[in-house]
């Protein structure tokens, strides 16, 4: 999506099949596959003309959300990408990724398998620039990467990048949600060094422990630089999107007042203590939004919190906390996961400006990326043709559709 408002053209790889009917409703081509098996039987598929190589490979083994199978093998799957580089036999890689337990982790390596496919095609250039990003506790896999792509050694043949890894907080850049990300840029020489893009708004720092009020967060007017704005809220938000043409949202539900002055109960508890859960006022930005958003409990007074009588986030909203178009034609099943999953668009179109452009993107793109253009329904059906025209070749099972349960006889 970043790519698309910066006006460069993509195509993705992608195996969730309820993601895929969100990109084609999107018109956003897309080949549903698995990024191993594209890579060993089908890479001819992937034209030629393909620069950047970008990338997320799934986070949740990494996490600290998840159940912590990637952090544990941190140092092993750092072996195995020198093993790659250095030309190991890659069935026996393959063999030892698949003891790993979570074949997640494995794809981590993937972005570096697709580089070496590239290089060793016939008729296929190295990609000029590559883009990388998952949660914080894989910079140091990004950190061997990083230098290894300086090398050129081994089977990069000499091929080199400049490279630069970075942590961003996606508020500095008008998120309205506070979630960090580990990004790793490659560039061919030539361009320059890569720096991180410039931050555009205030960090949103939360005091702990006693004395901590609702309040805390909120910065006075002489503690703001001139230069940085203070962070996007989710009220702002949520207003914006909601007062745009055609938008779904209406958040007259969590007006108090005359303004919206809810509070956000996060879906993540304490030691299992839902008393001890966290908070977040209008006035902040949103918890990092999870495939699990849905759960969250919105509360406008005290007195519906203690009635426990609460609201949630309708899917738009939540795509709106991930700086998604109030229109955006959420599609498919699991769509909470699709929003959870998702980086921000808006902290993309910062990092793939920066990386293609080396600066920051226009107000003018920034601003068309608030609204999405309306597909055709024959685009949509070309484009699900096109990525799941033949299901023999998308993940096995994918489209399988589990017949309806039966009702117990009386």
């Amino acid at each position: 999506m970043a790519a698309h408002f910066l006006g460069y053209d993509s195509i993705g790889i992608e195996w969730d099949r309820n993601a895929c009917e969100t990109r084609y409703a999107a018109g956003l081509p897309t080949i549903h596959a698995d990024v191993s098996v594209m890579r060993e039987t089908r890479f001819h598929e992937i034209p030629s003309s393909v620069e950047v190589l970008t990338g997320g490979p799934p986070c949740q083994s990494f996490s600290v959300a998840g159940n912590g199978a990637g952090r544990r093998a941190l140092e092993t799957v750092k072996e195995f990408i020198h093993r790659l580089v250095e030309g190991k036999d890659e069935a026996e890689v393959d063999k030892d990724l698949h003891a790993l337990g979570d074949p997640r982790t494995a794809l981590v390596l993937e972005p570096l398998r697709w580089l070496l496919k590239a290089i060793e095609t016939e008729g296929r250039d190295p990609y000029k620039v590559i883009v990388l990003e998952q949660v914080p506790a894989v910079m140091p896999l990004w950190e061997v990467y990083a230098e290894l792509l300086g090398g050129g050694e081994g089977r990069l043949n000499g091929v080199k990048y400049e490279t630069s890894c970075w942590k961003l907080k996606t508020e500095r850049y008008g998120v309205p949600q506070t979630r960090t990300r580990a990004v790793l840029v490659a560039r061919r020489p030539g361009q320059g060094a890569v720096e991180p893009p410039e931050t555009t708004h205030l960090p949103f720092e939360l005091r702990r422990g006693k004395g901590a009020t609702d309040a805390d967060g909120l910065l006075p007017d002489s503690d703001i630089p001139r230069a940085r704005r203070p962070w996007v809220s989710m009220a702002q938000a949520l207003d914006a999107a909601s007062k745009s043409d055609g938008s779904p949202l209406d958040v007259s539900r969590l007006v108090q007042d005359g303004k919206m002055q809810f509070f956000v109960v996060s879906n993540y508890g304490s030691g299992g203590d839902p008393k001890k859960r966290g908070r977040r006022l209008a006035s902040q930005p949103a918890f990092t939004v999870t495939g699990k958003v849905s759960r969250n409990r919105v509360y406008r007074n005290q007195a519906e919190y203690k009635a426990q009588r609460y609201d949630r986030f309708t899917i738009p909203e939540s795509g709106v906390l991930q700086t998604f178009p109030h229109n955006f034609p959420w599609s498919g099943n699991d769509q909470a996961q699709q929003v959870g999953n998702a980086v921000p668009p808006r902290l993309g179109m910062y990092v793939l400006s920066k990386a293609l452009r080396g600066n920051a993107p226009s107000a003018a793109e920034l601003a068309a990326a608030t609204t999405w253009p309306a597909v055709p329904r024959a685009t949509t059906d070309q484009l699900r043709a096109f990525g799941c025209g033949d299901q023999s070749r998308c993940p096995p099972d994918s489209h399988k559709i589990s017949p309806p349960r039966r009702k117990p006889s009386p």
